[in-house]
């Protein structure tokens, strides 16, 4: 398997299936505009001032690490740097903590007025933030002050590993659902990410991250199940799901983002058989074991079906198709005319949706990439 990061060629799966290729660009332009730009209801950017921005958790109204993250990845892989410093200025004025236990974290939800409604982080925003930072520096070139972005994606690495606090766990280099708790949320697992991180963070800090990405892959093996692939939404340090919090055991929103992390690390890093493999059991589990339902309900990872519904079924679908980037088997075509002919999501919870949809179809397309 060829990787990407080192010959700089990206599958576009879409174009592999046959769609035309002007059509795929067109339409991965309408989607982040669409997102970025829009008309009200359609979009979840707002302008704040002159020169900050920030996107709002649609059912939730607020502003979250997450989100804010997603955008600056978003921006730098689309090369549109006014957005992405518009976003990273916003989260780095209203949501960087530089006192207390968290001091160097970014606080995971913030109202719109900029007032945090919590100093606890969420450490898949300071993954997704640095990325994207490294992404920008390599891309557009470090400026001064806080968009000296090589080095304030340092920065915050530094911090997740040697705050009091840190957001990994120092033994078993698996990250964890937030500092205080020892156990993973199998979505937050970016190997892809930590083999850049290896590269561009800390000196010191650079082997802990070689092991990361490796420790992460393995973990991802255990944490999807041996027949239907799924994983939970929170699962502990041995993959099993973690009963701690009620209904997040289960297969739920959070575990939706492992597919496209899985399809992007198979395409950034070659690719890895057990997950490839997970992802073909989960696209089967989809296709075959229960067609049709793919909108409609949520499942224990052994395949038990729940009657609380999906949350956000056009994610799912989305990520679904994501996974045809690692998976080889005979449903990965299905799942990719399913994404192919599903739009956009509408309503109040746009938001998780809509972000999914515009990094798988990035994917999919051959236009998430490295810079470096």
């Amino acid at each position: 398997m060829c990787k990407a990061v080192e010959t700089n060629e990206y599958r576009n799966l879409f174009a592999e299936y046959g769609f035309d290729d002007v059509e795929i660009q067109n339409r991965m332009k309408d989607i982040y505009n669409t997102i970025f730009y829009g008309e009200e209801g359609e979009k979840f950017y707002y302008d704040s001032g002159d020169d900050m921005g920030f996107v709002t958790d649609t059912g939730n109204n607020d502003v979250r690490s997450e989100g804010q993250s997603y955008a600056m990845m978003a921006a730098v892989q689309m090369n549109d740097k006014e957005l992405f410093d518009r976003i990273w200025k916003w989260t780095k004025t209203y949501m960087w903590m530089d006192y207390g236990i968290h001091a160097g974290y970014f606080a995971w939800s913030v109202g719109l007025d900029g007032v945090k409604n919590s100093h606890g982080p969420a450490p898949d925003g300071e993954e997704f933030m640095a990325m994207a930072l490294f992404f920008a520096s390599n891309r557009w070139g470090d400026g001064e002050g806080i968009f000296n972005y090589s080095q304030e994606a340092r920065d915050i690495l530094s911090a997740c590993l040697h705050n009091p606090h840190p957001m990994w766990n120092p033994d078993n280099k698996l990250i964890k659902f937030v500092p205080e708790l020892e156990f993973s949320d199998p979505s937050y697992h970016c190997p892809h990410f930590y083999e850049l991180f290896a590269l561009w963070a800390n000196e010191e800090d650079r082997a802990f991250w070689k092991e990361a990405a490796l420790a992460s892959r393995e973990y991802l093996k255990i944490a999807c199940h041996p027949v239907t692939g799924l994983n939970a939404e929170y699962a502990n340090y041995d993959g099993t799901p973690n009963t701690t919090r009620n209904g997040f055991h289960m297969f739920f929103s959070d575990s939706y983002r492992v597919a496209i992390n899985i399809g992007l690390d198979n395409v950034w890093y070659g690719g890895n058989e057990g997950l490839s493999k997970a992802m073909e059991r989960q696209q089967e589990f989809f296709c075959v074991t229960n067609p049709g339902e793919l909108n409609y309900f949520t499942y224990e990872i052994d395949g038990t079906r729940n009657e609380r519904p999906v949350l956000h079924p056009v994610a799912l679908i989305a990520t679904n198709a994501a996974a045809s980037l690692a998976a080889s088997g005979k449903n990965a075509r299905e799942c990719v005319d399913k994404f192919w002919t599903t739009p956009l999501r509408t309503g109040d919870r746009r938001y998780y949706d809509n972000f999914l949809y515009l990094f798988c179809f990035m994917a999919l397309s051959g236009n998430y990439r490295v810079y470096k």
